[in-house]
């Protein structure tokens, strides 16, 4: 599928979707939102989806000039905007079943470092940021930030960035455990590629239960956590891969894992 925002390249399982808007620094209106989401639909045979930026930025933010959405800088357009488009995308990242990367080659502002820091594993380039930048405009974060950040770094650094509107660049954001880790500009998308492939390999069914998991431990007890990890072992514990893994210690070699 042709998309008008994006580009869509699915190569030995990875899904790599490319925010393509380099003259806007890749700003997302509701229309790239959506496409994201599309290409998010179409995702058969996909063991991995790797989300980055063309150009110098990953995402500078909501687009506030596209025609049509100037009314996204706040009220209630901004409202259909995030319960239309923006937070059903974030929804669909949440609930896929294959790990998520996202490559962070530049500025993340705004929703685009929602979107970012969406993701299973961040990997940031020297020169990428992370800012909340609602405050110096009067606004509140979106895109899920205010539950995200407190739980990727705690209240305190997570007030620091919404309340104060701070830049953190991508050494600093592996500092803090926001992101995976941050390598040189020119190493990043081969950091991400490779990381892509060993997800792609990866007992793709497992790796889909563990990050559901994560996620809603987040917001669980102890005891129901175990009772999902307890569920989460009866479903994976009777695929081929459990299986493939199984013979393959007892045959002291490395395992071939199918996805399935």
């Amino acid at each position: 599928m042709t998309y008008e925002t994006i580009t869509v390249d699915i190569t030995d399982a990875i899904a790599t979707i490319t925010l393509n808007r380099p003259e806007r620094l890749n700003a997302m209106g509701p229309g790239m939102a959506d496409e994201i989401g599309n290409a998010l639909d179409q995702l058969d045979g996909v063991r991995c989806v790797l989300i980055t930026g063309e150009g110098r930025a990953f995402c500078s933010g909501a687009d506030l000039a596209t025609r049509g959405e100037r009314a996204l800088s706040g009220g209630p357009a901004a409202y259909q905007a995030l319960t239309r488009s923006y937070n059903p995308l974030m929804l669909k990242l949440s609930g896929l079943t294959v790990p998520v990367i996202t490559a962070v080659n530049g500025p993340a502002a705004g929703i685009g470092c929602s979107l970012a820091l969406a993701a299973d594993f961040v990997i940031a380039s020297k020169s990428a940021y992370f800012l909340q930048a609602f405050v110096n405009i009067g606004l509140v974060p979106d895109g899920g930030a205010s539950w995200m950040l407190a739980r990727l770094i705690g209240k305190a650094r997570a007030t620091q960035m919404m309340l104060l509107g701070e830049k953190i660049g991508g050494q600093q954001a592996s500092d803090w455990g926001l992101v995976y880790k941050c390598v040189e500009d020119a190493a990043l998308i081969d950091a991400a590629r490779a990381l892509a492939a060993r997800l792609a390999n990866g007992p793709t069914l497992a790796l889909g239960i563990m990050r559901q998991n994560i996620a809603a431990a987040l917001d669980s007890d102890y005891a129901t956590a175990l009772l999902r990890e307890a569920d989460g072992q009866r479903i994976a514990g009777s695929s081929a891969d459990a299986m493939e893994g199984g013979m393959s210690f007892l045959q002291k070699r490395k395992p071939v894992f199918t996805g399935q």
